[in-house]
C-alpha cells in the first residue's frame, strides 16, 4: 500500500502541453521525497556529493547526473548530503505517460524507447557517455523558441538514452514491483520470481527452486547467473532486502520484526547484510528516509 505520508507533487504541466521544462540555478536541494504521475527526466551538474533517493536506492552522485523516473508510485528526491557547491544547475523535464501512446511505441523504430520506459519504472541512471551525448540538446531545448522543434528534440533525447547500454536500473524489483508486473520476458525467470516473492520469508533451498523449473542445481545456478548477473543467493537476498526496505518505509513494525518477516534468521545478520548492500543500517535508513519526506 502506498504510504499516505508521501509528498505528492503537483506538476505545473498542463494537459494541453506535451511536456514542461524547468531550469534552475541553486545552492541547495530542499524538495522532499515525493511522487507524481508524470514521467521525469532530471539532469544535474555541479552537485558532486549530493545524495539521490530513488525507491530503495540511495547513492551519492557525481558532478553530472541524469535520471529518468517513469513510475507514478516511485519515491524519489535529491538531498544535499556532502554537496558543497553553490552553483548547482538542474534541468527537469516532465511529460505525460501517454505522450507516446502504446500503439505508437509498438512500431519497430520505437521499440528501444518502449523497453527503456519499462526499465525506468525502477528509475534509470544514465552513463557519462550518454550524458555527454544529450547534454547539448538538453541545454538548447530550454531556450528553443519553436515548441514543435522542442518536442522533436525531446524525442531525440529519449532515443539516445534508450540505446545507452550502460544505463542502470536503480530501485529493486521487489521494492517497485506489483503483483502483475513481470521481472523479464523469460517464463522460467518469472516462475522463479513468483515463487521467491511468495516464500522469501521462509527457508528457501536452491534444490527446491531448481526442481520447480526442471533443472539440476548446477544448471539452475548457471541459468540464474546468465539472466540476472547474480548468484542465486544474491538474487534471493536482493528480493528480501527490497521487501525489508518497503516495510521500513511503510510499516510500523520494529527492525527485528521486519528482519524476521523478510527471511533473515537473526537481527545481527539482517543488520550486517543490509549495511553491506545499502551502506547504512536498517535503523539509519528508516530514520534518514523519514526525515526527508513531508506529511500532507
Amino acid at each position: 500500500m502506498l504510504n499516505a505520508e508521501l509528498f505528492k507533487e503537483v506538476s505545473p504541466l498542463s494537459s494541453k502541453d506535451c511536456f514542461i521544462i524547468m531550469e534552475r540555478l541553486k545552492s541547495t536541494f530542499n524538495f522532499p521525497i515525493h511522487i507524481h504521475p508524470e514521467y521525469e527526466l532530471n539532469y544535474i551538474e555541479n552537485a558532486q556529493g549530493a545524495q539521490r533517493f530513488v525507491g530503495d536506492s540511495v547513492e551519492e552522485i557525481d558532478e553530472q547526473e541524469l535520471v529518468l523516473i517513469a513510475n507514478s508510485r516511485l519515491e524519489h528526491a535529491w538531498m544535499n548530503h556532502q554537496c558543497r557547491s553553490q552553483n548547482i544547475h538542474e534541468v527537469t523535464i516532465q511529460f505525460h505517460p501517454d505522450l507516446l501512446s502504446e500503439s505508437f511505441l509498438n512500431k519497430n523504430q520505437l521499440i528501444s524507447i518502449q523497453e527503456f520506459f519499462k526499465s525506468a519504472r525502477k528509475g534509470l541512471a544514465f552513463s557519462r557517455q550518454a550524458i555527454d551525448k544529450v547534454r547539448p540538446i538538453l541545454k538548447t531545448i530550454t531556450c528553443e523558441t519553436d515548441s514543435f522543434y522542442s518536442v522533436i528534440k525531446l524525442f531525440i533525447i529519449l532515443h539516445e538514452l534508450s540505446v545507452d547500454s550502460e544505463a542502470r536500473e536503480l530501485s529493486s524489483h521487489s521494492f517497485t514491483g506489483s503483483g502483475d508486473e513481470k521481472y523479464s520476458n523469460h517464463p522460467r525467470i518469472n516462475k522463479v520470481v513468483d515463487y521467491l516473492n511468495a516464500h522469501y520469508a521462509e527457508s528457501v533451498h536452491l534444490s527446491d527452486v531448481a526442481s520447480l523449473v526442471n533443472m539440476s542445481d548446477a544448471s539452475f545456478c548457471r541459468f540464474i547467473k546468465q539472466h540476472t548477473s547474480k548468484s542465486f543467493v544474491d538474487f534471493l537476498t536482493d528480493i528480501r532486502i527490497g521487501k525489508a526496505i518497503r516495510a521500513l518505509v511503510d510499516s510500523p513494525e520494529t527492525i527485528a520484526e521486519i528482519g524476521y518477516s523478510c527471511g533473515f534468521n537473526n537481527l545481527s545478520n539482517f543488520n550486517r547484510i543490509f549495511k553491506k548492500r545499502k551502506g547504512v543500517t536498517p535503523t539509519e535508513f528508516r530514520e534518514n528516509y523519514r526525515k526527508k519526506r513531508t506529511i500532507i
